[in-house]
């Protein structure tokens, strides 16, 4: 006689470990080393050792950094990150003319004022949040929508 298969009967314990964890910050381990990535490359780019990488990652640091701070975690001002919006792509329009990927001491200035946010963003948001806000790069990469829908209220 064929036996049943067995079932979890544990599914709402992993659900609400789950929706736990999501409540959460991410694990110190993890936040420094994404935290440590993006001080390398704004270092690279102060001293004009950097690459498109570099200028990449600090983009992406902006974004996410806004985006965070869109859903409430984080001091990002949108004046803040459209002058590291400006600042970034000069970087672009000169290191792909030139081949010198650097920031000025302005850029500088500006993008570590993001890497820092972006620190305590990473040590102080919730998994939910940092879950998010990735998504929506993603989406702002693949050329798609990235805002956030528009809660309905009762």
């Amino acid at each position: 006689m064929p036996q049943p298969i067995p079932l979890s009967r544990n599914t709402g314990a992993a659900r609400a470990r789950h929706a736990k964890a999501m409540l959460l910050p991410i694990a110190r381990q993890t936040a420094d080393d994404l935290a440590l990535r993006v001080h390398l490359a704004l270092d690279a780019l102060r001293r004009g050792a950097g690459s498109m990488t570099d200028a990449q990652t600090l983009t992406q640091t902006m974004l996410l950094t806004g985006f965070l701070a869109e859903s409430g975690f984080g001091s990002a001002t949108g004046e803040q990150l459209g002058a590291a919006e400006r600042a970034i792509s000069t970087v672009f329009d000169t290191g792909r003319e030139t081949g010198e990927w650097r920031l000025d001491d302005d850029g500088f200035t500006l993008f570590a004022a993001v890497a820092g946010n972006y620190d305590e963003q990473l040590h102080h948001s919730p998994l939910w949040a940092i879950t998010d806000a990735s998504e929506r790069l993603d989406r702002f990469t693949a050329g798609l929508s990235y805002q956030m829908p528009v809660k309905k209220r009762a």
